[in-house]
């Protein structure tokens, strides 16, 4: 679930752990498209492994957390959560950010208990689109997550697709979503010795929260009704292009070139 703006923690300073190293393609200037993709229920499912270990966090390190009636963790970076929750239950905001720290490093190892292989599902066309973009010269993959790094690698370790990104942005970078769609592109950017800008960057995403995160870089934003959210719900938001899934990835694959 999920530097910088929002009181974050310091980022951690390598990518994924098990990323594989690849291939320095990114210093003779064919790269001009930047495609960023959320985690969870865009490219998997880990049928709430991530709640239940925050959960259980929270309640370790501040003995409760506040009531999820009308709460819902999709859209929201980590540490927003755990502020959330936790102000909701009555803790003061000094107690809070006194235990964030140990609160966050807590989740990561309580899910690492949660995410065993097998119980994480990549969702329809996935593999497919991302094999096609890492084969095209001209695009860069990254993540654009509310999960810490810690957190997207556990999630993505099982699945055999974190060799497939090459830059990152995530919760532990900054607690306030839109600030990591300027992570990514000033991170992509150092890695191809030029700024991604405007409609070269996409962000792909199954939450409203996606869809207007890269609204002041004037990003396009692809949206995936693979979440609780309902093409209704997301075209109200104004995407650029609007998918049931990444199952026609042929279809978001043109659309992040276009």
């Amino acid at each position: 679930m999920s530097e910088g703006g929002g009181g974050g923690r310091k980022p951690a300073p390598a990518a994924l752990t098990d990323a594989p190293s690849r291939p320095r393609r990114y210093t003779c200037g064919a790269v001009d498209r930047l495609a960023l993709f959320d985690i969870d229920c865009t490219l998997i499912d880990t049928h709430g492994a991530g709640g239940r270990a925050i959960m259980r966090a929270m309640t370790e390190t501040y003995g409760r957390w506040g009531p999820l009636e009308d709460y819902s963790y999709h859209g929201r970076t980590d540490p927003q959560i755990v502020r959330d929750l936790v102000l909701k239950a009555g803790v003061s905001e000094e107690e809070v950010e006194a235990g964030l720290d140990d609160c966050l490093d807590l989740y990561v190892r309580l899910l690492r208990g949660e995410v065993r292989d097998g119980s994480v599902e990549v969702l329809p066309g996935v593999r497919e689109l991302l094999a096609a973009l890492d084969a095209d010269r001209r695009v860069m993959v990254g993540l654009l997550t509310g999960n810490l790094i810690g957190g997207a690698g556990v999630k993505l370790g099982p699945t055999g697709l974190v060799g497939f990104f090459n830059v990152g942005a995530y919760g532990s970078d900054s607690s306030h979503r839109p600030d990591l769609v300027e992570v990514a592109v000033r991170r992509a950017g150092e890695l191809v010795g030029r700024r991604f800008a405007g409609k070269e960057v996409a962000v792909i995403g199954d939450t409203p929260a996606d869809v207007t995160c890269g609204a002041a870089l004037g990003a396009k934003a692809i949206a995936v009704a693979t979440g609780i959210h309902d093409r209704d719900e997301l075209a109200a938001h104004g995407p650029d292009y609007l998918f049931d899934d990444l199952s026609d990835w042929r279809g978001v694959y043109a659309a992040i070139l276009a």
